[in-house]
This record gives structure tokens, sequence and C-alpha cells, in this order.
């Protein structure tokens, strides 16, 4: 995930963000990114980064927000979604257009493809709202993972990876000190990985509209250790090789060898983390019959080492001891 833009962003002062909130008051997705935000900007000071929450009827009423152009502006939306009309749509897009990144939280992740705005672009949208999207989506490249960004456009799935989100933000804009210091603030252990995956069956996110995709990963998620060709996916499924990898390609934005890999890493990395298996057994147990295959894929996709994360495990905390 390309950090870089993050981390220029970090080096102005002050850092403006911008929050369209339409939720309720009660919405997780909301919460998940104005808290951390917050409490960033409380240990910061304002010299170094601002942080303006605004109410989505303020901007439909053509309210003007920050008077200076924010450099990070993110809509956030309820879990539930509710439609807008097109006028709506269009000024909610122009505001969030102002930041040179910007995108959307949940639900309004979904206005913005509906709006065009993640055309040909990696979004993260939330697994229950597939079916919402309808045609719209195809212009879309959806990603099963819980955030995305994509060149200067940001998406995450909502509710509690919200906050996994923002502090993946924040660690790239500010460093790992202040995050460090926002973690323990909200009693957070562990940051999951914009790769992580939105925790649910593809059943559910497609229900009867994709059988054979959903049956080509579940196949797949069956067989982790000793792996299958796609060809013999494809062939137990019922449909061409061809035909899976235009499926996978437009519902999951990848081909179904990557997507079988990375759900192996994946489980490598669950195993790393949360058992004690060696390294060489966590490789056999998820289809590597080879070492230096295995550490090589994985720092591919998570740019360190299955050894350095077993390490980064076992090692204790930096902020142990208490609040910087």
């Amino acid at each position: 995930m390309p950090f870089s833009s993050l981390s220029r962003l970090g080096q102005e002062a002050p850092l403006r963000i911008l929050l369209v909130d339409a939720g309720s008051g009660l919405s997780v997705a909301a919460a998940g990114v104005v808290q951390p935000w917050r409490l960033a900007a409380r240990l910061l000071g304002p010299q170094r980064l601002q942080v303006e929450v605004l109410p989505l009827q303020r901007v439909l009423d053509g309210g003007p927000g920050q008077s200076a152009r924010p450099h990070l502006a993110l809509a956030l939306a309820d879990e539930e979604y509710r439609p807008l009309p097109q006028p709506q749509l269009r000024a909610l897009v122009e505001c969030c257009q102002r930041a040179a990144l910007w995108g959307g939280v949940g639900a309004a992740v979904l206005w913005l493809v509906q709006a065009g705005a993640m055309d040909g672009v990696r979004t993260a949208l939330p697994w229950s709202l597939y079916a919402e999207a309808g045609g719209s989506a195809e212009r879309a490249i959806l990603a099963p993972n819980l955030f995305e960004l994509d060149g200067d456009r940001l998406s995450c799935c909502g509710g509690a990876a919200a906050i996994d989100f923002s502090l993946t933000l924040i660690g790239a804009a500010f460093g790992s000190e202040l995050q460090a210091r926002i973690k323990e603030a909200l009693c957070i252990d562990r940051i999951r990985p914009h790769s992580d995956r939105q925790r649910v069956a593809l059943q559910a996110r497609f229900g009867a509209l994709q059988p054979k995709l959903s049956e080509a990963v579940a196949l797949m998620e069956a067989n982790i250790e000793e792996p299958l060709a796609t060809d013999d996916i494809a062939s137990l499924v019922g449909i061409s090789r061809r035909q899976l990898e235009r499926q996978f390609k437009q519902y999951l934005g990848s081909v179904p060898s990557r997507y079988y890999l990375e759900l192996r890493l994946q489980r490598a990395r669950q195993l790393l983390l949360d058992t004690s298996q060696s390294i060489v057994q966590v490789g056999l147990m998820c289809g590597f019959s080879s070492g230096s295959h295995f550490s090589t894929a994985y720092g591919a996709l998570f740019g360190i080492t299955p050894r350095e994360e077993r390490q980064r495990r076992l090692r204790p905390s930096p902020d142990a001891g208490g609040p910087a």
C-alpha cells in the first residue's frame, strides 16, 4: 500500500483534515475515524494538525467548512445505507475533491461508487452493500480488504475497521510513536493491516448472485495445506477457467491464483501471530513446500518476513511502560 503520499502530507504544518459526518451519532464507523484523529490533534496541537468534523447537512446547504483547503477529506456514514439524490451526491463529492487525498468510510463508500468517483479504483466497499451497488460496482474494482488507498482515493469498509484505518493513516503521516500513544489511549492491542479481509463468507456477500464464485473461494479455503490448481477449481465448480478468472477480476479485483496465494498467506500470518507452531510448520500448513518461497511471498505481501513477524510478536511493546 503506497504510504509515501501520506508521509508527505504529515510534513504539512498544519495538516488539515476534513471529516464529513453523515451518521446519526451512533455510527461505529464515524467514531472509529473521528476519535483517533481528535486524539492526534490534541497531542500534536493546532500548529501541526487541525481536524474539522462537518455535518453532511452543512455540506448540502453549501457550507464552506474550513476556510483553507483540506489536505485529507473523508465522508463518514452509518453502517445502514440510505440513498442520496444526485444533487446531494455531487455536493458531497465536490466537497471531498477539494483535498489532495479523499474518500469514504462505511456506507459513504457506496455513495462515492454510485457517483462514479471510484471508477477504476480499488475500493473497500462494505460487503453488506455489494447487492446495493448494482451496476455501478462494475466500474469500481471492489476489493475484499478492510481498507484501500489507490492513487488519491481512500476507502474503508467501516465498522471496527475504521479504527485500524485511522491509526494506519496517523502512523503513516506522523510516525509510530504518536500511533502508539493513541493505541494505548484507545486500548487497542493490534492494528489490522489493510490487506486483512472483511471477515464474512463470500456466500453472504453475493448470496445467490454468484454461486460459482462463492463455491470456488470455499474450495480454496478448504484446501489451504494442499492448494488446488486453478484449472481444477474451475472444473470442480463447473465453469471454464476463463469464466472463473473473469468473475474473480470483476468481483474481487484479483485473479484466482493471486487471491488463493493471499488467502494462504493471511492464514499463515494468523498462525504466526496466534500459535506457537514453528515457521517451517506454518509454511507447510499453508501449502508452501519451500521455506524460501514462503518467506519471499510473505515479504512481498506484508513487507516483513515470517521470522521478523514472529520476532515482532515476541518482542515487548515499546510503550508497555505507560504513556509518553
